[in-house]
């Protein structure tokens, strides 16, 4: 693989410990096919939290993940590093546009015999298949071979799956949650409260790179395990008081990187 001279130092056999703005940079020079699986299964969490957030509204779970992976891998090969934004801000919007497409293009106006809905189905889960593993969008052809069938039925499949009923927004869902409905209106438009979960899952990872392990502890005992400095002091064989130290000093660590993170 050739790699850009700023980025010939970097040892791509380590590449899980590579930071994900390295890698974007790297990919956009070399188009590397491995670099692009990484940064897929590394950012995999973003598609499955966004995904868990439509659950209970109609349509199973599993199908609105793989629209959500489909929306990520679109995300990834659009997103411009050098345009200074945060991947999770950039791709977040996209993945969401996606399984919002889904559920509006969900139901069907007429009757289309069961062997082409469930067809029409194995070809949106080969295209995510297909895509990660050829590197750009899948053919007919490509999608016929990979699920062992012609072309022409194929074709009729994805014809058929554009046949959709226009539906009301105040059409509801049942949530299975205490007998409350939810609006079709409720899934389009609304403001999203996962942008701040995902912003702030990538904040804490990259923070605690710089922390050491004893700082990792005391950070994941004292705010996520709600333990007391007396009981991780009592683990660690140390001080109450070096605890507290050692707890503000990781404030101070996070602190700095939000302020590197919003300069």
């Amino acid at each position: 693989m050739k790699v850009d001279k700023r980025y010939d130092k970097i040892d791509l056999k380590d590449i899980d410990n590579i930071d994900s703005k390295v890698l974007f940079k790297i990919l956009k020079e070399t188009k590397d096919p491995k670099i692009r699986e990484v940064l897929i299964e590394r950012y995999l969490y973003i598609a499955e939290i966004l995904a868990k957030k439509y659950t209970n509204r109609g349509i199973e779970y599993d199908d609105i993940y793989q629209v959500a992976c489909v929306g990520l891998i679109y995300a990834i090969d659009r997103f411009d590093i050098d345009k200074g934004f945060e991947f999770s801000s950039f791709a977040t919007p996209t993945i969401i546009g996606e399984i919002k497409k889904y559920f509006r293009d969900k139901g069907w106006t007429i009757k289309v015999p069961r062997r082409i809905q469930e067809l029409s189905k194995k070809i949106n889960n080969a295209k995510v298949t297909l895509s990660q593993k050829l590197q750009r969008s899948p053919t007919v052809a490509d999608i016929a071979k990979y699920l062992n069938c012609t072309e022409e039925e194929v074709l009729e499949a994805m014809e058929a799956s554009k046949v959709y009923t226009p539906q009301s927004l105040d059409l509801t869902y049942d949530s299975n949650n205490d007998d409350k409905d939810v609006n079709l209106a409720d899934l389009i438009g609304e403001e999203d409260i996962y942008f701040n979960k995902i912003e702030n899952n990538d904040f804490l990872l990259r923070g605690m790179k710089k922390l050491n392990e004893m700082e990792k502890k005391i950070l994941i005992d004292r705010y996520f395990n709600r333990r007391t400095q007396v009981a991780i002091a009592k683990d660690l064989n140390i001080s109450q008081m070096t605890v507290s130290r050692v707890e503000k000093r990781v404030i101070e660590k996070l602190r700095k990187e939000m302020e590197k993170s919003l300069n």
